[in-house]
């Protein structure tokens, strides 16, 4: 048997590392300025622990534009390399000095926020540059050292003059790549990318007023000076802990996020963990409307302060994915080019934690001040019922603190309510039956007659709450939900008691043709009910079982097979002891037929089902019948 070893050729890997590792070429900007941010790391975690006795100072990183050269400068003041270093570091693909850097100083470096991982990310400057300069000298007593490549495995390397610690980066930028020489372009791309790093960033200068003497003339100008324009943050907020910042400060951060967001969240989570995984973070609850759609992509990952994406499908739970905010975890694993996440074990546990940790900042909310989380549920309940539903361990802790309002605006527990309605809203068959309306002024009548039976009925309007009502009635025993408009109100809630009709068989027999002679047999099923003499003639429902698969199924999931695009179905709910359907049995055909349409048009109106041309023939035909 033979055996040997598969030789990959560095001629033709490189090509396939500058064209493919990273899909998009702005990337590079993020790279340079990590490494430059870990060279300035790795100075300050070695001055700390006495390795070195050079002076750490205020170091900055700088990004200079030099158009007319067409090129870019990424200048650090951190680490530097020595001649031997570059050959080391640089001229070895995949190999990572920050992870040997880690690796030598694992038990005092493990905080220290260095970034790298996998000694690639240098090699992205030649998705935009046809040559790139190193020009670096170490914090060693070493002379500097002066690298350049022209994007092939050829370089040089020789001594430089430069006598500042620290390295440069000099990328002689491509034809086709020349926005990277716009001042707007780079300013964009270290806003978004660069933003929260932990170490200043200079790009340019800026002018900076200074304040008056206290006894300066109000007509004296304020005098200004040139500043460094720094354009990030260093010690953001999630950095901090929570005993360090006031809600002011967390406000604060919040507009940092989100500058052209005006109205204020609503409450703040402070995420902050360091086992068995390292996560921090700060979560922002904003004002949600029901639409569920809108609000994604709003949580920004980063890992050790370095941007990576704003889709955190997979590390936050999909109902979470509404909030706004930040998380920053070292322990996020993420494909070589850090743009995405690789599924694996510690996603899940922390997307366990978010999930725990949102729950109890929920619950002790509702604990400590439950009036002013009423007053929030509305703008919050869609996040919670999504959770309630996509999320069993959020469920259960849910149960304690998820409201249920009434139409007259009563905020109740699940257990409260249930208690509430036991004793009247119990049926014959020991079932107790929870009446609630999707919609308060469409239903305003049925709401109404429920009303004078005595009945609680709950508000439920979030575009999922077909899902949750089902949900609820397989997680919770001898309940069920009937929406108030499903049948006329002595059905709703069976008792033992039934209405007598005044009708004989016969009677109802011949009522039901002279009906289904009228009424469109492709939208309404004529159904006869003894009901009380003063209730309405007609009445308009919608079978619950019927309604609700449909629903489930036009917004996803659950539901029949089908049914979200069948056409919507009513059950027309004759009231056989009206005088006007006394009235209606007993006429000759022609005035019959004129007082079911004129009868079934306003039992549609008050409904909000009669438009158009319908609509207005009913108005026209109302006016003739009472000139």
């Amino acid at each position: 048997m033979a055996t040997g070893k598969i030789n990959v050729s560095v001629e033709n890997i490189f090509p396939l590392i500058k064209k493919f590792l990273y899909s998009d070429h702005e990337i590079f900007l993020r790279e340079l300025i990590s490494n430059a941010t870990d060279a300035t790391l790795k100075l300050k975690h070695l001055t700390s622990i006495g390795e070195t006795d050079v002076e750490y100072g205020n170091p900055k990183i700088e990004v200079k534009i030099d158009k007319e050269n067409q090129k870019l400068h990424i200048i650090d003041q951190g680490i530097g390399m020595t001649k031997d270093e570059v050959e080391k570091y640089i001229n070895q693909v995949a190999f990572s000095g920050a992870e040997e850097f880690l690796e030598k100083y694992k038990d005092s470096a493990k905080d220290s926020g260095i970034i790298g991982h996998f000694g690639l990310g240098f090699y992205s400057a030649f998705m935009v540059a046809n040559k790139v300069e190193i020009i670096t000298k170490s914090y060693k007593d070493e002379p500097a050292a002066h690298w350049i490549c022209e994007g092939t495995t050829d370089f040089t390397i020789e001594d430089a003059d430069k006598k500042e610690r620290g390295s440069e980066i000099i990328l002689h930028i491509n034809d086709d790549e020349k926005e990277f020489l716009e001042e707007s372009k780079i300013d964009e791309l270290l806003t978004k990318y660069n933003k929260f790093m932990p170490v200043p960033i200079k790009f340019g200068t800026k002018e900076k007023e200074l304040p008056k003497a206290e006894d300066a003339p109000e007509d004296e100008e304020a005098k200004k000076v040139t500043v460094d324009n720094i354009i990030n943050n260093p010690e953001p907020a999630w950095t901090k802990q929570p005993t360090e910042l006031e809600e002011q400060d967390y406000k604060g951060f919040y507009r940092e996020l989100y500058p052209m967001q005006f109205e204020e969240p609503l409450f703040h989570i402070h995420l902050n963990v360091d086992y068995p995984f390292n996560l921090t973070g700060i979560l922002y609850f904003p004002k949600l409307s029901n639409n569920m759609t809108m609000q994604q992509d709003k949580i920004q990952l980063y890992q050790n302060q370095v941007f990576v994406t704003d889709n955190v499908e997979g590390i936050v739970p999909e109902f979470l994915t509404m909030l706004r905010g930040v998380i920053d975890s070292p322990d996020i694993p993420l494909n070589v080019s850090r743009s995405y996440l690789q599924a694996d074990g510690a996603v899940k546990k922390i997307s366990s934690y978010i999930t725990r940790k949102v729950a109890d900042k929920l619950k002790s909310l509702f604990n400590d001040n439950r009036e002013d989380f009423e007053k929030k549920w509305d703008d919050i309940k869609v996040v919670i019922e999504y959770g309630m539903l996509s999320e069993d361990k959020f469920f259960d802790k849910a149960d304690k603190f998820a409201l249920y309002p009434t139409v007259d605006k009563n905020y109740f527990t699940f257990e409260e309510f249930q208690e509430k309605i036991k004793e009247n809203q119990t049926d014959k068959d020991g079932k107790t039956i929870i009446l609630y309306a999707s919609n308060k002024d469409e239903q305003h009548s049925y709401i109404e007659a429920a009303k004078t039976k005595g009945y609680e009925v709950l508000l439920l309007d979030s575009p999922i709450v077909s899902h949750l009502i089902q949900k609820l009635e397989t997680s919770k025993e001898n309940i069920s939900f009937v929406r108030v408009d499903s049948d006329h109100v002595d059905n709703l809630i069976k008792k033992e008691e039934e209405q007598v009709s005044k009708l004989s068989d016969e009677e109802k027999e011949k009522l039901k043709t002279d009906f289904e002679k009228v009424v469109p047999k492709e939208t309404y099923t004529v159904q006869l009910e003894a009901m009380d003499s003063s209730s309405a003639p007609l009445i308009i429902t919608q079978p619950e079982f019927m309604r609700r698969m449909k629903e489930m199924q036009q917004t996803g999931g659950g539901g029949m097979m089908g049914m979200g695009n069948m056409p919507e179905m009513y059950n027309l709910v004759v009231n056989t002891n009206n005088e006007l359907i006394s009235t209606i049995l007993n006429s000759d055909e022609e005035t019959q037929g004129k007082l079911i349409k004129q009868s079934l048009d306003l039992a549609r109106l008050s409904q909000n089902l009669l438009k158009g041309e319908e609509l207005t023939n009913f108005v026209k035909r109302s006016f003739e019948m009472i000139k």
